[in-house]
């Protein structure tokens, strides 16, 4: 079953008082639409996610999230998802997400795709909390009133031919085409994370939103003949190798360490335990993958790390440079977030005999303060 994502985010956002299309505007240090662009990426049930742009949008869009695929859009909501639909033909369903709402969960999404086992459609709210009041100010029941988010979740075939029957003018959102069919459409639990951002005051509100957290990781790999060196993702020529259960890169296990560490997600060996055959010999840039993939399901951003490597040989140097881009390719960073060091220990203790080499890593990541 192929699921798919589409972020609208063909507007301009004239409300919002920034001089760049709300979209684009940096929110605690990030485009707006490279928060959702990453929740919905690093879901495993997402296979393919796919941005509706403006036109003339084209190099926003690649700042922001560079690489990313990319649709034209319309001149309204409706258009830009017509676009994307044409785009994405033959998947099997289909998330519909505002660009304005950043702070994407991966619970809401499990949600969402849950709710399509049995039904066509999903959406996300929230209770309406205030009371309401009509022009005399008599006050509007609100028990059966709810607030309503994006994603919205659609059976593809179904949201396809509700777009294809519409005539009932500008749509609110697809749910509302969708129910014009004759579908129901099932009420999820949204999260408040996911609060639009409209207005200028709106991106103070997102800003506070976010936390950093920073967590540190260590390790130490024993160096023996007739193994290979593995450093940073590298392989470095050297007369001895790290050994260990997976291909022993030290400085990527204590960099994996820090990432889980952010989250409070254990350690390397909770999710890849030695005692499992199946990670012998495994290239451990698969463990820092997986590391930066939880943070992003939390809707999180990795933004540093620093490492410092501990051995008095080889020399680190020479490596330095093709190390920091291997993880930065890996954390999905510039190599101006990634700092690589190397000290020795004045030939004291097992590193300074040359017995082994130690790592020690600092990651830092933004995450939203709640999350569903």
């Amino acid at each position: 079953m192929t699921t798919v994502a589409l972020i609208v985010a063909a507007g301009t956002g004239s409300r919002s008082g920034s001089t760049l299309p709300k979209q684009y505007a940096p929110v605690a240090g990030r485009a707006m639409l490279a928060w959702s662009h990453a929740a919905l990426s690093a879901h495993p049930a997402i296979d393919r996610v796919l941005v509706a742009i403006g036109a003339g949008q084209e190099a926003l869009l690649d700042a922001a999230v560079p690489g990313a695929a990319h649709v034209i859009g319309g001149a309204t909501r409706r258009e830009s998802v017509a676009a994307g639909l044409a785009a994405l033909e033959g998947a099997d369903r289909i998330l519909v997400h505002d660009a304005a709402r950043p702070f994407l969960t991966a619970a809401v999404i499990d949600r969402l795709l849950a709710a399509l086992d049995d039904r066509h459609a999903a959406i996300p709210v929230l209770p309406v909390a205030d009371t309401l009041v009509d022009d005399d100010t008599t006050v509007v029941p609100r028990d059966r009133l709810h607030r309503v988010q994006t994603p919205q979740a659609f059976r593809f075939a179904t949201l396809a031919a509700a777009h294809a029957a519409w005539s009932g003018g500008e749509a609110t959102d697809d749910a509302q085409m969708v129910r014009a069919l004759g579908h129901d459409v099932a009420l999820i639990e949204g999260d408040a994370m996911l609060e639009k951002i409209t207005y200028p005051a709106d991106f103070a509100r997102a800003a506070a939103a976010v936390e950093t957290r920073s967590a540190s990781g260590f390790d130490v790999h024993r160096l023996e003949d007739g193994e290979e060196l593995w450093l940073g993702g590298v392989l470095i020529p050297h007369h001895q190798g790290l050994s260990g259960h997976s291909d022993a890169d030290v400085a990527l296990h204590a960099i994996t360490d820090a990432v889980l560490g952010t989250i409070a997600a254990g350690d390397i060996g909770t999710h890849f335990p030695p005692s499992d055959p199946q990670w012998r010999g495994a290239e451990s840039g698969q463990f820092l993958r997986h590391a930066r993939a939880l943070v992003e399901a939390k809707g999180g951003r990795i933004t540093f790390v620093d490492l410092t490597l501990m051995c008095e040989a080889p020399k680190i140097g020479p490596h330095r440079a093709t190390m920091q881009a291997r993880i930065a390719e890996l954390l999905g960073l510039t190599t101006d977030r990634v700092s690589v060091k190397a000290t020795t220990t004045e030939r004291l203790g097992f590193t300074g005999r040359g017995e082994g080499i130690a790592a020690q890593a600092v990651a830092t990541v933004t995450l939203p303060l709640v999350s569903a």
